[in-house]
């Protein structure tokens, strides 16, 4: 009998040990989950990283914007004086719930990726491109990017996540990594717009916000719910208004696109240039003029809108949605422009300003 207590003793201490490893275990796994996040937050928002210095991922995807750029441009300009990209920033903002690349062959669409061509298939991949392009962060090579992280005054912080710097490729991964988790951080996505708390039944929408909706999810009239999904998603549970597909809405040409004025070095067609989309990184003419459909999450912040920023107001979008094919100039791209769910809706002016006024109740922050 004493043997078999002193066993049972032995097995309670076995047991509670056990438990405290496991806490301990539990509460490293949380401190090291957010100290990745910490870590991702002081990468995005280093001005250091650039060449020369200046210029960080916030100076293109501010959170003031719904993390678009901060001063609303056309297109951002890089590192860089003089230097832009040919295409207007997209938001970060809830880019988290895309998927990769894959071909819907029931729709018939390409579906997923990241960027406004779907050229890449992660976070991780899409963080790391802007810090090597010239017309952005300018960084030359890893090498530098490394040695501008060894520099910071985070990179205590970095060792703590990762580890010391031993393996050039492993440590971009790392900040690659580090980069991705703040961006999927509920910072990052919030959900906190007046349209999250309407449907927790918190907030009571107006009576020109409920009209708005209601134009918005009518399949016959507004249509857009068409791609800007208004149901929750299935594996989320959220509402990202978006499906991830692709389109050609007809947009045409913004003359005053700052690229067209860069140098042949940058851009050898001057302003005959034509951006293509997902066409031109498939290599297949089919998908000329096709653009990833965006989140509408934070739509009423991030102007200017569509990939060539060549819309300064949401009132402008929602009306070329609504006249493009009576009132605008030809579209840029003219093969594969979808004419059944926009250009002429039909909607009154009415209608619009009611689509403006619920699309401004999906800005996060509402209190």
């Amino acid at each position: 009998m004493i043997q078999f207590k002193k066993l049972q003793f032995l097995f309670i201490l076995i047991f509670l040990f056990s438990l405290v490893a496991c806490k301990k275990d539990k509460d490293m796994t949380i401190v090291t989950q957010n100290d990745k996040i910490q870590l991702g937050k002081k990468l995005f928002f280093d001005k250091g990283l650039s060449n020369p210095i200046g210029q960080s991922c916030s100076s293109c995807h501010s959170p003031e914007t719904g993390f678009s750029d901060l001063n609303h441009n056309i297109v951002s300009e890089g590192a860089v004086d003089g230097l832009f990209g040919n295409r207007n920033a997209p938001n970060v903002s809830y880019a988290m719930f895309s998927m990769p690349l894959y071909y819907d062959n029931v729709d018939s669409t390409y579906v997923g990726g990241f960027f406004h061509d779907g050229r890449v298939n992660s976070l991780q991949e899409q963080a790391v491109k802007p810090f090597f392009n010239p017309l952005e962060m300018n960084i030359e090579n890893v090498s530098m990017l490394i040695s501008k992280v060894r520099n910071s005054n985070y990179f205590s912080l970095y060792k703590e996540v990762y580890g010391e710097m031993t393996d050039e490729d492993k440590a971009l991964k790392n900040i690659a990594d580090a980069i991705a988790a703040y961006e999927q951080s509920s910072e990052v996505n919030p959900f906190t717009s007046k349209f999250d708390y309407y449907l927790k039944g918190q907030a009571v929408l107006t009576a020109q916000e409920t009209r708005g909706m209601k134009v918005f999810t009518d399949t016959a009239k507004g249509k857009c719910a068409n791609c800007h999904i208004i149901d929750a998603d299935e594996a989320t549970g959220k509402v990202l208004f978006t499906d991830f597909t692709y389109d050609n809405i007809g947009l045409p040409k913004n003359v005053n696109n700052p690229f067209y004025t860069m140098s042949a070095n940058y851009n050898p067609l001057g302003a005959s240039y034509v951006d293509y989309g997902l066409g031109a990184f498939l290599n297949n003419s089919s998908f000329n003029g096709q653009f990833k459909v965006p989140t509408l999450r934070n739509v009423a912040i991030s102007a200017p809108y569509f990939h060539n920023g060549v819309f300064n107001t949401l009132e402008d979008a929602v009306h070329f949605y609504n006249k493009r094919d009576s009132l605008f100039p030809n579209p840029e791209v003219s093969a594969n422009v979808n004419k059944t769910e926009l250009g002429k809706l039909k909607l009154s002016s009415q209608e619009e300003k009611d689509l403006v006024a619920f699309l401004k109740t999906l800005t996060d922050g509402y209190k």
